[in-house]
């Protein structure tokens, strides 16, 4: 298993996917709080019936799940799935490439 390090376009890619990630995460995450507080003024929801409610959070939470099967080590390709959180692996399992580079402070 050969390690080494990403080009600059290969990070470039890997760190506009992480600004994806993260901003649509915050931006959901404002959103379901907004939408579960003020669901019952808004009209969404009832003591019994979830649906228009159910079917916003599913619109919510269904692009998290592809923005994360969506990311692949940008050397070799292999899906890294749920191994990435929020933010990319510091390195990728299968090709163990890199993926975030050690920072000076440490």
């Amino acid at each position: 298993m050969a390690t080494g390090y990403l080009t600059p376009e290969q990070d470039s890619k890997l760190r506009r996917w992480e600004r994806w990630n993260r901003n649509y995460f915050i931006f959901a995450f404002v959103a379901l709080i907004i939408i579960l507080v003020f669901s019952s003024q808004l009209g969404l929801s009832s003591g019994e019936d979830w649906g228009p409610l159910g079917l916003l959070l599913a619109a919510l939470i269904t692009p998290i799940i592809i923005l994360q099967l969506r990311l692949a080590c940008p050397a070799c390709g292999h899906k890294l799935g749920w191994q990435a959180k929020l933010m990319a692996p510091d390195q990728c399992k299968s090709c163990g490439t890199f993926l975030r580079a050690k920072s000076s402070s440490s």
